[in-house]
């Protein structure tokens, strides 16, 4: 019964929380039948012992026969063996139950959000993702103990019930009764619980997601003197989710005091029965010493029920926030006609840009939000009316798009691990790049020929995006450990990062904003000779305002509201379009830096 984390993890019930927790325990069956069947086992044996010890007392102690005695004595020690072996078998399979139910979660979970693609962050907040992979996800593995200690307390609750119909009817009968009473009692606290816990969770996911926006726009706030207003924000958010957990620990806390002092009324009950009863010679002391073994053993039952029903209660909410995650839809996919065979023109008449083929492309505009959207509808981010030669982008099948145009988003995740990895080569292919990417004897041309191996594009790659320093400047190469969002980089770092994964894919048509943003003059003239070279022949399009990109281009776009207002070189339109001049104009440092930097020397 090995857990298999690759495995695949199978298709879920989303058609409700229940039913998601239903599906876990089905994909797992055999595993969930042993749980159960060992903790019966086992809580059995926990009423058996007084049953032995009644045995031992009435048949072995009270008329001294020392050989029954020792034989009812050597019957408890045997048991008592067994039933430990059967606890650490019952702990190690439930173990095993709440893994699987963990990493088959995570699995469908990422599984989805990948199908899920771009329209991840148009349907629902980073803060409602993290929730559900730190919090949810371990609360739904851990509500299926109920499937092993909470099916072995039903069995052990009814076999003490007819263990206790051999002593007294009317013992039996409270037991038999006494439980579901104390569900009723409890029942409406459970469903109270769901209700505080499933708002907790909301408004913890909208202060996940602030956190989040915080930690990648503090410097940025910090800068604009933003950082005390939004400060003051996340201090009343975060208020308010504190005010809403002591609701929910108030209900758990009733739950847990009630759990605990009910059932031990309910037993007190039951043991001062059994003292009157034996008082009054209807049971003999032997019986009266198995009631007291039963009570104490109607413990573990009595609590596991308690502990399974408040487990349940989070574990549906929590499942239910996993099914409302897993039935989001990407959007329709329903293109049936082929892209074009041949490299061909792409048209966006909302703006009015035509891009061509084999050339390099700018789109400048006082508002990079409008640039943005241009790309978005080039790469079939958002519905357009934009076309792919004399087809339109909504005709193709979204694979086909995807396979042949890239859109290099500047915000693009960077994960956590080898530096190799994020770049996107495996370990196996990366042949010595360490040395190769770092080498200042790579050749001029940066696009590697046909069939070169993985070492050779990433070599390109990485020279293209002028990141040979930053490899050479870590410990251990592309081999180093780059923390998530590659946050122990700097910007410019990180901005050369995402270009080289870019550049490593070679798309047909690349499609990127502001690539160089955060590149100082001398480094940003470097990407812009060296990315004209790597792309000469195939389509880039850059959304950019630096001069030295401008440049190098061949076509500039001037936007104006988003629309097509020139069209020409960075000279042409710099000595007919005035507002295109005003908005390249720098000021004289910044013009000296370019020149500098244009003349191979490093800006100041």
């Amino acid at each position: 019964m090995r857990i298999d984390a690759y495995e695949d993890p199978g298709t879920p019930d989303r058609r409700g929380g229940w039913r998601y927790l239903a599906w876990l325990v089905r994909r797992q069956w055999p595993r969930c039948l042993a749980g159960a069947v060992l903790a019966s086992v086992w809580m059995v044996l926990l009423a058996a012992t007084p049953y032995l010890m009644a045995r031992a007392v009435d048949h072995g102690l009270e008329p001294g026969d020392m050989g029954a005695l020792a034989g009812w004595t050597g019957a408890m020690v045997a048991v008592g063996g067994v039933n430990a072996w059967l606890g650490v078998m019952r702990h190690r399979t439930m173990t095993k139950v709440r893994m699987d139910a963990n990493f088959r979660t995570v699995k469908v979970v990422v599984g989805h959000a990948t199908r899920l693609g771009a329209a991840l962050r148009g349907q629902v907040g980073t803060g409602e993702v993290v929730t559900i992979g730190v919090g949810d996800v371990q609360t739904i593995s851990t509500s299926l103990t109920a499937v092993g200690p909470g099916v072995g307390a039903i069995v052990a609750y009814a076999a003490v019930g007819g263990l206790m119909l051999s002593v007294s009817i009317r013992l039996a009968l409270v037991v038999l009764l006494g439980v579901p009473v104390l569900g009723l009692l409890l029942g409406p606290l459970m469903g109270r619980l769901q209700g505080r816990e499933a708002e907790y969770r909301e408004r913890q996911s909208v202060l996940t997601a602030r956190i989040g926006d915080l930690a990648g726009g503090l410097r940025v706030l910090n800068g604009l003197g933003g950082k005390g207003l939004v400060a003051d924000a996340f201090h009343r958010d975060s208020g308010r989710l504190r005010e809403q957990g002591y609701r929910v620990g108030a209900v758990t806390s009733w739950i847990q005091a009630l759990g605990v002092g009910l059932p031990m009324l309910f037993l007190a009950l039951v043991t001062w029965l059994g003292a009157r009863q034996a008082a009054q010679g209807h049971i003999s002391v032997g019986e009266l010493v198995s009631v007291y073994g039963y009570v104490v053993a109607l413990g573990w039952p009595v609590a596991f029920l308690i502990e399974m029903g408040h487990q349940l209660s989070r574990g549906v909410v929590a499942a239910r926030r996993v099914v409302a995650f897993l039935r989001l839809e990407p959007a329709p996919d329903e293109g049936t006609r082929d892209a074009p065979a041949e490299p061909s023109v792409l048209h966006d008449p909302a703006s009015g840009v035509r891009i061509t083929p084999g050339r390099l492309t700018a789109l400048v505009t006082p508002h990079p939000s409008d640039a943005t959207d241009i790309l978005d509808r080039l790469a079939r981010y958002t519905p357009s009316d934009a076309t792919w030669g004399d087809v339109p982008l909504t005709d193709i099948p979204l694979a086909q798009i995807r396979s042949r145009i890239l859109l290099a988003d500047p915000e693009a995740d960077l994960f956590a691990g080898p530096l190799h990895d994020v770049i996107g080569v495996a370990e196996a292919n990366l042949r010595g790049a360490g040395n190769c990417a770092t080498s200042h004897e790579a050749p001029a041309a940066a696009k590697p020929p046909p069939g070169a191996d993985e070492t050779a594009k990433l070599t390109a790659a990485i020279r293209t995006a002028a990141a040979e320093d930053i490899i050479r400047a870590l410990p251990d190469g592309l081999r180093t450990q780059v923390a998530a969002q590659a946050r122990d980089l700097s910007g410019g770092q990180r901005q050369r990062i995402r270009l080289a994964r870019a550049l490593l894919t070679d798309p047909e048509v690349l499609l990127a904003a502001e690539p160089t943003s955060a590149l100082d003059a001398h480094t940003e003239a470097t990407v812009a000779d060296r990315l004209k070279q790597a792309r000469r022949g195939r389509t880039t399009v850059l959304a950019a305002t630096s001069p030295l990109l401008l440049a190098r281009a061949d076509v500039v776009h001037h936007l104006v509201d988003g629309k097509v207002a020139a069209t020409g070189t960075h000279r042409e339109l710099l000595e007919t379009e005035p507002g295109y001049r005003a908005l390249i104009a720098r000021d004289d440092e910044g013009a000296e830096d370019t020149e500098r930097a244009e003349e191979g020397a490093p800006a100041r």
